[in-house]
């Protein structure tokens, strides 16, 4: 599994400070994708398990949850990063535009956002939106913690 980008967000996932990894080798290729860079298999650097390790480590106790930008191609790995995650105390987001994902990587998730991007029906803080953002244990939809009032 490669990384492209690796930043702290407060936007992503509302109330929470997420360390942000974005997962390049993107199969689903949405039409007017923001970062078709992220579709090239075997871009980006490695994300090694001592590398992650150190990410955790150095922001335990400041952030709060470990987001991934895809990577739901490489399941039987994130659901290990993920399961690393949570071990560690952080929760844990998967921004996907499946609309469904593998259990062993849902059984790892906090939250999920599904859906590819349309840009005629927009991201989450769209009321037109396609893509949901939802709770897993409770399957709860929060796409109203999006729209800006």
């Amino acid at each position: 599994m490669n990384y492209s980008e690796f930043t702290v967000t407060t936007q992503e996932v509302p109330g929470e400070i997420s360390l942000c990894l974005t997962i390049t080798g993107c199969p689903i290729h949405c039409k007017g994708c923001h970062s078709p860079y992220l579709w090239k298999p075997g871009s980006g650097q490695p994300l090694t398990d001592r590398l992650y390790h150190e990410l955790l480590e150095r922001y335990k106790g400041q952030a709060s949850c470990v987001l991934f930008m895809g990577g739901e191609w490489h399941p039987i790995e994130l659901a290990h990063k993920l399961e690393q995650a949570k071990s560690m105390g952080y929760n844990t987001c998967l921004y996907t535009g499946k609309d469904k994902l593998d259990s062993q990587i849902t059984r790892q998730l906090t939250w999920v956002k599904y859906g590819p991007w349309k840009s005629e029906k927009g991201g989450l803080d769209s009321p037109d939106t396609n893509q949901r953002f939802i709770k897993v244990a409770t399957n709860e939809l929060l796409n109203h913690l999006f729209i800006k009032k």
